[in-house]
């Protein structure tokens, strides 16, 4: 497995399609303001996957809207091997990944330079100690505030009740607008053709008889400068 993951690291590293950001980059160039014109090369909008890990949200949305450009965005660089190499393939030029730190966005993104966030299956942190690690807590979204435009929607899919409930309870504390709300995707909207894509994990939850849950809902207010 150390070997499988020694060459994941070494394709992704020439990928043209990643890019990978440490704590020693020295001053390395990052991509903030230059998304739609020297990445991507149009003015299309643009959508994150957070902890993407192999990044088949990723990828499938991007199969389903050409019209749109998809960043998929994990720390681990071994994760992103998958995606990356399908999006090369294919080909999908509306696609990118990022190796970095989610509460670091800011820095690679200019304000308004996102359009749409998806969060697919994080890590729920199930101790009340850590719950300021989850994606949705308060102090991330103050972070997707700093970057999203005006109006729009993020995306949680999770088999997690705690942190389903936690999200929940959280955009009515921040004052949010839920756009769509669904307990158990399966029986509620079982053909959707975007909720019915299936992660590695979400197949594996899937198995064990957990439901999914889903809500997306839009940031009121704006960041602080």
């Amino acid at each position: 497995m150390a070997k499988n993951k020694l060459q994941k690291f070494e394709d992704v590293d020439r990928f043209s399609n990643v890019f990978e950001y440490t704590d020693f980059d020295n001053g390395t160039p990052k991509p903030k303001g230059s998304w739609h014109k020297e990445i991507f090369k149009n003015s299309n909008p643009i959508v994150l996957e957070l902890a993407c890990g192999k990044g088949e949200y990723t990828v499938n949305l991007a199969r389903q809207n050409p019209d749109k450009n998809f960043i998929g965005i994990d720390k681990k660089g071994w994760r992103l091997w998958k995606g990356a190499k399908q999006a090369l393939e294919e080909p999908l030029p509306n696609v990118h990944f990022m190796r970095i730190y989610i509460d670091h966005l800011a820095d690679y993104f200019e304000k308004g330079e996102v359009d749409e966030i998806w969060i697919t299956f994080p890590d729920p942190y199930l101790r009340d100690s850590q719950s300021s690690k989850r994606l949705t807590s308060p102090k991330f979204l103050s972070i997707y505030r700093k970057i999203l435009s005006p109006n729009s929607t993020i995306h949680l899919k999770t088999d997690s009740d705690l942190l389903y409930d936690f999200t929940l309870d959280t955009i009515t504390s921040e004052r949010c607008e839920i756009e769509e709300k669904l307990d158990n995707v399966y029986q509620e909207k079982p053909d959707d053709p975007v909720l019915s894509i299936k992660t590695f994990y979400e197949k594996k939850h899937l198995q064990e008889g957990k439901t999914i849950h889903y809500v997306s809902f839009r940031l009121n207010g704006s960041a602080s400068e």
